[in-house]
């Protein structure tokens, strides 16, 4: 890489660069980046350093040494965010039943969006949740977090391009997304009621403590465990699972299997796992 590096790139970027910012990511974030994944990393660093004005990787990796604040941005240039409102409509489906589940009747409903990215995911939840328990929504509490502080941001603004919106059914839209007019057309926002119900905070899945209570209803990790080593996703399959209540559900993405785990879960339906036995908050 680093004949390719001299050549191509406007910043030096060696095979030892690639391999150091793999390491940091891995011991910091605990995402795991495949040799292919080279030319991401140049890509989005290299942005970085356009702005600090340093000549080279080796620069930027002494940087972030000297600069505990750049370890944020350096993460969040390196995540990837792909999401959209009701992505897997199925999971928000069992939600629906979660919700109106008689014998979760008259107690709070408490359930975690772990990778909020953007904040469809748990804008998504809140809308199957309102339209579930016809808008008696005073004693549901979605936590809403993320690594990337830059998409969190985004997330709580709550606005979104009209286009993000395009698959959902006319009705969805008209009842849960204001449109705006003059300088904000073609932009649309979710409605007061439905952001209410969520609370956006900053998590770091690899850090000791993630500051929650146990005793939820459900927790949405989806396509995250796919960028962590095997070790690493069950340690946090076990820790998540903790929090659920026996009768809690955790939400996979379409592509995780949790086979090498099914001492912490038991799948129930497609990509939808409960705790096992004694494993429950």
């Amino acid at each position: 890489m680093s004949a390719q590096g001299a050549g191509e790139h406007q910043f030096g970027y060696r095979e030892a660069d690639f391999d150091e910012v793999r390491a940091r990511l891995y011991r910091r974030a605990g995402i795991s980046l495949a040799d292919s994944k080279q030319q991401m990393v140049y890509s989005r660093l290299s942005r970085r350093l356009r702005q600090l004005e340093l000549p080279d990787f080796a620069a930027y990796l002494a940087y972030l040494d000297q600069h505990p604040g750049e370890w944020q941005p350096f993460i969040n240039a390196l995540t990837t965010n792909i999401t959209a409102f009701f992505r897997e409509r199925h999971h928000f489906e069992q939600l629906a039943e979660l919700a109106r589940d008689p014998a979760r009747q008259g107690r709070p409903l408490r359930l975690w969006s772990a990778a909020a990215s953007t904040g469809e995911e748990p804008y998504s939840m809140a809308i199957a949740l309102h339209q579930a328990l016809g808008g008696q929504v005073q004693q549901v509490r979605i936590l809403a977090s993320d690594i990337d502080t830059g998409v969190l941001e985004t997330a709580r603004q709550g606005i979104y391009p009209l286009e993000r919106l395009a698959q959902l059914e006319p009705a969805l839209k008209k009842r849960y997304f204001q449109r705006g007019t003059g300088a904000n057309a073609g932009l649309a926002r979710v409605v007061p009621e439905v952001q209410r119900m969520v609370e956006f905070r900053r998590i770091n899945l690899l850090e000791p403590d993630w500051y929650l209570k146990g005793g939820l209803d459900a927790i949405f990790c989806r396509n995250v465990m796919i960028y962590f080593d095997k070790s690493t996703q069950v340690s946090l399959l076990e820790r998540m699972v903790r929090l659920l209540r026996p009768d809690g559900l955790f939400f996979a993405g379409h592509s995780e299997s949790f086979v090498q785990a099914s001492h912490v879960v038991k799948l129930v339906s497609r990509t939808v796992y409960r705790p096992a036995p004694g494993e429950a908050a």
